[in-house]
């Protein structure tokens, strides 16, 4: 196929080009960067430089490009660090997941393109009561803390859009891998402490697999939602520790709840009473099976060489 990546040189984005190449599409990539847009170009890419919000010039950029398939893997999230709000850190991917969604949808309906498969999120998104363990089926937390409120609506925006399209969205899980300091950066300075008795669940996937199920969507027909995480939802008290050992670094810290909550307010809840996800339907409808299937021998594959840098320093 002719594939059209929006976001081509992020997190999934750069392992999907690579993918996508391999298995034998055209790919068209974009970025915001005219320097990341130019390395795209070294990978085998067609670069394009675009701002999903600048209606206009999407416009414009997809009806030039005439994909068959669009990908929308865009997000703001470079840097961000995760404190006491998740909506003030993700106020530009929260735009890009509707302004900038709406802008590539709108574009790909004028040019004729039926096929869309766009990056959505499972983490802390579901209801948090019943099973610790939710399909696409259960529904989703119906009254999120209001520093995330922002977050989720645009995470929900992003899912109906691409479903009312005929699309498809990857529910992804919390992405590591080579590239991605989300989750490391934290734990290495100790600033993922053990809340409580550490229930709180999270799934999570490697950005290479992540990448894999965006290729083996595009065979396939929407609508449809599917989670993209591992076989293994795990409490903080399991993959905490197993991450801070993969990366070298100090135990984690444990805090009672209510000194937890002085540092991150009502959102506390999200990870003391998070739910994980699982992957029945995408390992079923897509025929994905992740290279890593659970993130203990994911962690080693991908940190293993920071654990010996750290014991030779």
């Amino acid at each position: 196929m002719r594939v059209m990546i929006i976001g081509a040189t992020g997190a999934v984005g750069t392992p999907l080009v690579r993918q996508l190449l391999e298995t034998g599409h055209e790919v068209i990539g974009t970025s915001r960067s005219q320097e990341r847009a130019e390395h795209l170009g070294t990978l085998g890419a067609h670069p394009i430089v675009l701002d999903a919000l600048d209606s206009a010039a999407v416009q414009t950029s997809v009806a030039a490009a005439r994909p068959e398939a669009i990908i929308y893997q865009a997000t703001g999230l470079a840097g961000v660090r995760i404190l006491r709000s998740l909506d003030r850190p993700f106020k530009a991917t929260n735009r890009l997941r509707t302004e900038g969604l709406d802008n590539v949808l709108a574009a790909a309906r004028q040019a004729g393109v039926r096929r869309i498969v766009a990056q959505s999120f499972a983490p802390y998104r579901y209801a948090r009561e019943g099973g610790w363990v939710k399909s696409e089926d259960d529904p989703l937390d119906p009254a999120p803390p209001a520093s995330a409120r922002q977050t989720f609506a645009a995470m929900s925006h992003l899912d109906q859009a691409v479903t009312d399209a005929g699309g498809i969205a990857l529910r992804y899980g919390g992405f590591y891998g080579p590239g991605d300091e989300g989750f490391t950066r934290a734990v290495r300075k100790r600033q993922t402490p053990i809340v409580g008795d550490g229930h709180g669940v999270m799934s999570f996937v490697h950005l290479n697999d992540a990448a894999a199920a965006a290729v083996l969507a595009l065979e396939h027909d929407g609508p449809a939602i599917y989670n993209i995480v591992d076989d293994e939802p795990a409490p903080m008290s399991d993959w905490v520790p197993v991450l801070a050992q993969a990366l070298g670094a100090k135990p984690p810290r444990h805090f009672p709840i209510w000194i937890a909550r002085l540092i991150a307010g009502p959102g506390l809840t999200m990870l003391t009473e998070s739910r994980g996800s699982s992957n029945a339907e995408a390992r079923r409808e897509l025929g994905w099976q992740p290279r890593y299937p659970t993130w203990r021998e994911g962690f080693a594959a991908a940190y293993g060489e920071h654990t010996d840098a750290a014991s030779r320093s």
